[in-house]
């Protein structure tokens, strides 16, 4: 990519978060990632390049020196920044403006820095996997925390029984984030029992909000609606999908063709998060059971009645498991944490040019990794344990917040990275990305929401509960065929 030839009409619009806008190359299989700014906000435009420059350079050092090696090479594409013609940015913005959702047009693209993260575009595969007309069909997760916190700290007993995604639902309704209950709770995503990751895929196919996008030959298929009223075309989705799975329309007889694409594609995206486990001499994947707290969340809509075979766990080397291990770095709550956050303010009023020395801000380098992984386990009252652990849950918090990217593609018998599947085959890659550091001034606003939602979450429970909208597609528990 020759920076000094950059054209605005060789890159198209690919998705944005509430931090960043990515555009994807129409011919190499890169993506740029922006900063994005508040539009009534002037300050930025004071900002230097050098100072946006380092910006970005944080979040690369974050990903490779932190992120990375608590999740794993394979996993884990940190990018590197570049230093882009501002011509070219200023262009750029102006191009992509009128494929922006409405709903994210309150920020602004970064046209005065000129600085960018180059990384893969992680929606494709290498040219060499795409043996016939088929191109590859991306997943993104945005899969949330994955287990109940079972800290001493916490002080409102629901916390140990309900999610934060499924109280936070509530809370999103209320305020209109929302127009409906997603009915998707993260413990059966993080379960390992294949049923309860089905039921986890089709709520999110349901309603995907925004924890599910699907990408095909790189252009988004299927995500939330930008006005959050419409619910997404499922016959849509299955159309997309019908060319992948053909030999659908031929098995299956007690269910509509549509449901059976829908089954065989939920069935790889299954197979995809529970690959990569290491095997014993037996040939069955280690499995590893990471949480101490209980393993189902009251509010799921998954029947009891079908969870007696108790917590399945995950191969000890599989994405799911990498990044719950990672969650649970998080093992104090934000109610242990806020504690902590205040006695490293007070000790930083009293010595201010500690800020350095204790990493507050970064650099995020091997000595930041070591602070998290050789934080003591026991409180001694210094402001070293408070930084370890406030470090700690800082990357706890990236990793409730990272996306998942699966991305597949038809394939030959000799073709490696193929997923666990009788037929069709499928060759696949397992990314996992948005691992921006947390900022530290980030824990009182954390520590504010979590008691709104949880507050919010009794009070709505102490309402009439509505009929459950699960038995009308309850037979979705049957569906679901060994891989």
């Amino acid at each position: 990519m020759e920076l000094d030839k950059m054209d605005e009409n060789d890159w198209k619009y690919h998705g944005e978060g509430n931090k960043s806008l990515v555009v994807s190359h129409l011919q190499h299989c890169r993506v740029l990632r922006l900063l994005k700014f508040p539009s009534d906000d002037s300050a930025h435009t004071r900002q230097t390049a050098e100072q946006a420059f380092r910006h970005i350079l944080n979040m690369v050092d974050y990903s490779k020196y932190v992120m990375k090696p608590l999740l794993g090479e394979k996993y884990v594409h940190s990018g590197e920044v570049v230093k882009l013609p501002l011509n070219f940015v200023r262009q750029l913005s102006l191009k992509v403006q009128q494929e922006r959702p409405e709903l994210r047009c309150d920020k602004v693209m970064d046209t005065f820095s000129g600085c960018g993260l180059c990384l893969p575009n992680l929606t494709q595969l290498p040219l060499y996997h795409l043996r016939d007309h088929r191109p590859p069909i991306c997943v993104e997760i945005k899969p949330k925390c994955g287990f109940l916190p079972f800290s001493r700290h916490i002080t409102k007993e629901c916390k140990r029984k309900v999610c934060r995604f499924c109280m936070h639902q509530h809370y999103k309704l209320a305020n209109g984030k929302w127009k409906r209950l997603s009915r998707y709770c993260p413990l059966n995503l993080f379960s390992g029992s294949k049923q309860r990751m089905y039921v986890a895929l089709k709520n999110l196919l349901e309603e995907p909000q925004n924890n599910l996008k699907i990408f095909k030959g790189g252009e988004l298929i299927f995500s939330c609606k930008d006005d959050a009223k419409q619910q997404p075309e499922l016959n849509d989705l299955i159309q997309h999908l019908r060319p992948y799975f053909p030999h659908s329309n031929g098995i299956y007889n007690s269910q509509q063709p549509g449901k059976a694409v829908l089954n065989e594609f939920i069935q790889v995206i299954c197979s995809a998060l529970l690959s990569g486990g290491d095997s014993n001499r037996s040939g069955e994947p280690r499995k590893v059971h990471l949480s101490e707290s209980r393993p189902h969340c009251e509010a799921s809509p998954f029947p009891r009645d079908l969870l007696r075979n108790g917590n399945h766990g995950l191969p000890k080397d599989s994405v799911l498991a990498k990044v719950l291990q990672v969650q649970m770095l998080d093992n104090l709550d934000i109610e242990g944490i806020y504690p902590l956050y205040k006695r490293v303010e007070q000790y930083l009023e009293e010595f201010p040019k500690e800020r350095n020395r204790l990493q507050i801000d970064g650099p995020y380098n091997e000595s930041f990794m070591d602070t998290v992984k050789n934080c003591p386990t026991e409180d001694d009252g210094s402001v070293e344990y408070a930084v370890g652990k406030v470090h700690q849950y800082r990357v706890a918090m990236t990793a409730k917040d990272c996306s998942i990217m699966i991305t597949f593609a038809p394939c030959e018998e000799d073709e490696e990275h193929q997923l666990n599947l009788e037929k069709p085959r499928f060759t696949y890659s397992i990314s996992i990305l948005d691992l921006d550091p947390k900022p530290y001034e980030g824990i009182p606003h954390q520590y504010k929401l979590d008691t709104k939602i949880v507050n919010y979450y009794l009070r709505s429970m102490q309402a009439p509960p509505p009929s459950s909208l699960y038995k009308e597609r309850q037979e979705c528990t049957l569906l679901f065929h060994a891989v």
